[in-house]
């Protein structure tokens, strides 16, 4: 089982990146498939899901990201994507991607329990 994440680096306020998961070794089309984030000095925070096929395949946001990343995913390359626009200061921070289940998010225990997690990239966004 991998999840190998790419993408990330340093960008300008305003600016836009795209973080990508692929995954092998176990079919992920039909996994719920989430992001989320450490930043310094702050707990691990869920940013986005996005469900399987099955389930429309619909998106979920917190808060503070909603309008400004797109969560989606290519099953046919079995990868998964973070298309984030706007960026601010505050999103500076490591990403994960990892395997994960239904709504509600954030669901830790299942997400460490059970979740295939890539290794985090790093997103740093500063003038």
């Amino acid at each position: 089982v991998q999840v190998v994440q790419s993408g990330g680096g340093l960008v300008q306020p305003g600016g836009s990146l795209r973080l990508s998961c692929a995954t092998s070794g176990f079919t992920s089309t039909g996994y719920h498939m989430s992001w989320l984030r450490l930043a310094p000095g702050k707990g691990l925070e869920w940013v986005a899901s996005i469900a399987p096929d099955g389930r429309g395949r619909e998106q979920f946001y917190v808060d503070s990201v909603k309008g400004r990343f797109t969560i989606s995913r290519d099953n046919a390359k079995e990868e998964v994507y973070l298309q984030m626009d706007s960026l601010k200061p505050e999103d500076t921070a490591l990403y994960y991607c990892a395997t994960d289940g239904p709504p509600p998010y954030p669901n830790h225990e299942r997400l460490f329990d059970f979740g295939f997690w890539g290794q985090g990239t790093q997103v740093t966004v500063s003038p």
